[in-house]
């Protein structure tokens, strides 16, 4: 069975739309919540749609759209958590109101896109796209994340059944074990919200940095310039 091409052979450029996971929030004038005690794990558990977790999840508003991981991307992140492997911490900012995502918002994004079986085509993305233009590539997108799920990984619904099960075989055993016995792990940033905006910019200048006109735009997000 040959994997479906998108948009031909550059295909592997692709991203798949994320966007939708985490919703956004300004935590420009929230202070910090002191003298309270911060959650040291995050379980696969805490992005289920009736999640309390879920419910306070923010990413801040001036951060750029989840859309920068590739099929293959999402799909090799999915297999270290289900496999058990080392995954950085996911770095959290608590505000009276909210848990903001500072580092880690395409890791659980994946998580949640491979629970919702949305990958920038479900009920999740099309709300949240509102008819947006790029339909038809997303959907060619998603259709091979979906399909390389399917080949390496499983679907979040079936390996779900299969825990506790004792006639499967590995690795979907080992697999539906670690599913709800592993956590990522949390870092907090401690004091405001300036606080707060400072490690963000610190913390993505790494990995896949902000280029030149996205930081100058977020920087000044509240000046005129960057308005228009």
């Amino acid at each position: 069975m040959t994997a479906p091409c998108v948009g031909g052979g550059d295909y592997l450029a692709q991203r798949v739309d994320l966007d939708a996971m985490i919703p956004r929030e300004d935590f420009a004038i929230a202070e910090e919540v002191s003298g309270t005690e911060l959650i040291r794990d995050f379980p696969i558990s805490y992005l289920a749609s009736d999640s309390p977790y879920l419910r306070l999840l923010r990413k801040p508003d001036f951060q750029r759209e989840t859309n920068h991981w590739s099929p293959e991307q999402v799909v090799a992140f999915i297999e270290s958590f289900v496999d058990n492997e080392v995954i950085p911490s996911v770095i959290l900012w608590k505000s009276p109101k909210y848990l903001f995502v500072i580092d880690g918002g395409h890791r659980l994004s994946a998580l949640r896109a491979w629970m919702e079986d949305d990958y920038g085509d479900g009920a999740l993305s099309t709300a949240f796209q509102k008819g947006e233009g790029g339909r038809k590539a997303r959907e060619k997108i998603a259709k091979r994340t979906r399909f390389l799920i399917g080949q390496r990984v499983g679907g979040y619904t079936k390996l779900k059944g299969y825990v506790g099960l004792k006639d499967i075989t590995e690795p979907e055993a080992s697999r539906a074990h670690t599913l709800f016995t592993r956590a990522l792990t949390l870092q907090w940033v401690l004091g405001n919200a300036d606080r707060a905006e400072t490690s963000f910019f610190k913390i993505n200048s790494q990995g896949t940095p902000l280029d030149e006109t996205e930081e100058l735009l977020i920087k000044n997000r509240r000046k005129p310039f960057a308005v228009g």
